[in-house]
């Protein structure tokens, strides 16, 4: 099960993401989440960072589009300024918005790949469909209802295996997620 759920490459965060890694990789396409992906549920538009980022992806040619199951006003506020487009109630890890975003950009799958925090929506989209995944460390752990601490709770040993078995020695991986005792 844990195969099934593994990424294809792991970042801490979007900036660790070396210069070329599109390239090489050839991915001239990338679905991303919004949401602990790129920023926090409070930043309501792309950071310096995350502009970044984005002037990256568009030197090394790759066509951007998000997809996030959050609602229409919170994704389209987002991605407006951008000028890219943007799938929200996406119903992830159901295929049909990964699609949608695909279509946006005449995406092909075979130059695809999909960012995103999350393994059990965000990676199993991508598993779904045969896309490559990218996994990030969520920005900020700030959802505390009973369906997200659930997810992250079936996640974090995944992720673990999955460092362990690639020898990835990230001090931080989801640290923020880790299981605390109540006192």
């Amino acid at each position: 099960m844990n195969h099934l759920l593994w990424p294809d490459w792991y970042f801490e965060d979007i900036t660790y993401i070396p210069a070329g890694f599109f390239e090489k990789n050839k991915i001239r396409y990338l679905i991303c989440d919004i949401d602990n992906t790129l920023v926090s549920y409070t930043d309501p538009l792309p950071t310096p960072p995350v502009l970044d980022f984005f002037e990256t992806l568009e030197r090394e040619g790759v066509q951007l589009a998000f997809v996030s199951n959050n609602s229409k006003q919170r994704v389209t506020t987002f991605a407006e300024p951008t000028g890219k487009p943007a799938v929200y109630s996406a119903a992830k890890p159901l295929r049909r918005g990964v699609r949608a975003a695909m279509n946006a950009i005449h995406a092909t799958l075979e130059e695809c790949a999909m960012l995103g925090d999350q393994l059990l929506t965000d990676g199993l989209a991508a598993k779904n469909i045969g896309m490559r995944m990218i996994l990030v460390n969520p920005i900020k752990d700030d959802k505390k209802n009973m369906l997200f601490r659930t997810k992250r709770r079936i996640e974090r040993p995944v992720l673990r295996n999955y460092l362990k078995q690639h020898a990835i020695n990230d001090p931080r991986p989801w640290k923020s997620l880790k299981t605390r005792r109540k006192k």
